[in-house]
């Protein structure tokens, strides 16, 4: 059984439950809860598949990445009762699993990893970065809907805020994680690597968020932070492994 399938009904259960929340049917969020479901067998699949967890390549990441956005999506709209948190980060899932299912196959490929990856450390790494960046695209959509379709509520910013509180809590400990690993794998917890450095950026831009809600940046300004915090997030992960290749090129 190969787990390509799942990916691709998944999908297709996203894109259906986008339209029925913009058409607001009661169906919309049962329908992205059976897409979640299935590319959790995907996932599975894919780690019988490769023999380790999908976390070595790009395509298992993209993989990985779309998924922990619509799960959390899903977590924060039963929480809140706020079907638009579906909605916006339903389509970031969405957009990202497409991106991930047209990569060239030789992308998708499921080689054994190189020596250094083998670890459970990698593990651990790589899924607090994503949960921490699915976080902080759950963010991004909110502050988008905030900022361009005037929805200027107080229960919008308070799940932005939330958002990137956990997104933050997991980023911190997805670098700190990879400073561990990388003493154990290549002798040195630091070495400016892009990817590390773009990780670095991205942090003190979340940090920056937080620094400037205490002297009063809030609402509209803060949205606009957690924009821009999120297209460095998108520069960390992709631009900086198709334009600045380093110890990091394997993601």
């Amino acid at each position: 059984m190969h787990s390509s399938p799942f990916f691709i009904i998944s999908l297709i259960a996203y894109g259906l439950s986008i339209l029925l929340y913009l058409t607001r049917s009661r169906w919309a969020t049962s329908v992205a809860i059976v897409g979640v479901i299935i590319q959790t067998i995907g996932l599975v699949i894919r780690t019988v598949e490769a023999h380790h967890l999908p976390f070595a390549n790009l395509y298992e990441s993209i993989i990985f990445f779309s998924w922990s956005i619509v799960l959390l999506s899903l977590i924060m709209e039963k929480r809140y009762k706020i079907r638009m948190v579906s909605t916006s980060a339903l389509l970031i899932g969405f957009i990202i699993l497409l991106l991930g299912l047209f990569l060239p196959s030789g992308y998708k490929a499921s080689t054994p990893l190189m020596p250094a990856l083998q670890s459970h450390w990698l593990e651990f790494h790589v899924a607090t970065c994503f949960l921490g960046y699915a976080a902080f695209a759950l963010a991004f959509g909110i502050s988008v809907v905030y900022l361009f379709l005037k929805k200027d509520t107080a229960i919008l910013e308070e799940i932005t805020y939330k958002s990137i509180t956990i997104g933050f809590i997991f980023l911190t400990i997805g670098i700190i994680s990879g400073a561990v690993w990388a003493k154990y794998a290549w002798g040195r917890c630091w070495s400016w690597d892009p990817k590390e450095t773009w990780a670095f950026i991205t942090w003190l831009i979340y940090a920056l968020y937080f620094h400037l809600r205490t002297i009063g940046w809030r609402k509209k300004k803060s949205a606009w932070i957690a924009i821009i915090g999120f297209l460095a997030v998108i520069f960390t992960y992709l631009g900086v492994t198709f334009l600045l290749p380093g110890l990091h090129s394997y993601m």
